[in-house]
């Protein structure tokens, strides 16, 4: 299938490893011009290669910035006045008592997982509307709508991006610019890899025996029982940014395994 996504410009934030890369890559796959950030330039120079490599002549080129901050972002949006699409997938997570989570964690968390999106979403949006195009993509997280009890705060922020997305979604009536949330659910990125292979260590078991353990234990409801692969949330994303998913809108989207329950 044609995404039509020849021509089109995509920023995707924190795309240089996990489900940022994964998405950067699609939409590289698909034609689209795509622009790749991170914290760090040596960071984002071996990100661009990387892709290349995987996609040869793909039109890419990066920016460093911390869009945990507000200073960050404006250094992004200088340099990169506009684009047709913005995936904000930027995001972290600390598992955490919720005891243990104190102040200065819980705005750090909300300036990066949900200010990212909310500054750059606000500088590029008139310029989609204006030309009557544009999508917008929020990559919240099933913990948005099953919050976990050893990550509070990264459940909030999730969250807080569903809110924000169709708060958007709803300015833009009528218009060919759409806004979407995708919910991933547990993916196997670097960062989780590395976490699960800690906590394999910690117990003496294998990796194997500890995503099994999760899976029963902190996931059961999980249809898959296994870790998502970050080309899988791509493709979803892919077809969201694209001109063809023009209904679809306002719409938090799920490829998260089964792990949530509802049907709505």
């Amino acid at each position: 299938m044609d995404l039509q996504l020849t021509g089109k410009r995509a920023l995707v934030t924190g795309s240089t490893s996990g489900i940022g890369f994964a998405i950067a890559r699609q939409l590289a796959a698909e034609g689209a011009e795509v622009i790749i950030n991170g914290r760090s330039r040596s960071g984002v120079s071996a990100t661009i290669a990387r892709l290349l490599e995987a996609v040869p002549g793909a039109k890419v080129s990066g920016i460093a910035a911390d869009l945990g901050t507000a200073a960050g972002c404006e250094a992004l949006v200088t340099t990169c006045a506009d684009v047709d699409i913005l995936v904000n997938n930027l995001g972290i997570f600390d598992p955490r008592p919720f005891e243990e989570i104190d102040d200065t964690e819980w705005f750090h968390f909300f300036e990066t997982n949900v200010m990212s999106g909310v500054r750059l979403s606000r500088h590029y949006l008139p310029a989609m509307k204006a030309r009557n195009w544009g999508r917008i993509v929020f990559i919240s997280s099933e913990s948005g709508i099953c919050p976990p009890a050893e990550m509070v705060h990264y459940g909030m922020s999730k969250s807080a991006q569903l809110s924000v997305a169709r708060g958007i979604a709803e300015t833009c009536t009528g218009s060919g610019v759409t806004v979407n949330s995708v919910l991933p659910g547990p993916t196997r990125t670097e960062g989780v890899t590395t976490f699960f292979g800690r906590l394999a260590e910690e117990q003496g078991v294998s990796l194997e025996q500890a995503e099994k353990d999760f899976f029963a234990n902190a996931r059961p409801t999980s249809l898959i029982k296994r870790f998502i692969d970050p080309a899988e949330v791509a493709n979803l994303v892919a077809y969201v940014c694209s001109p063809l998913s023009s209904a679809t809108h306002g719409a938090a989207l799920r490829v998260e395994g089964g792990v949530v329950r509802s049907m709505v």
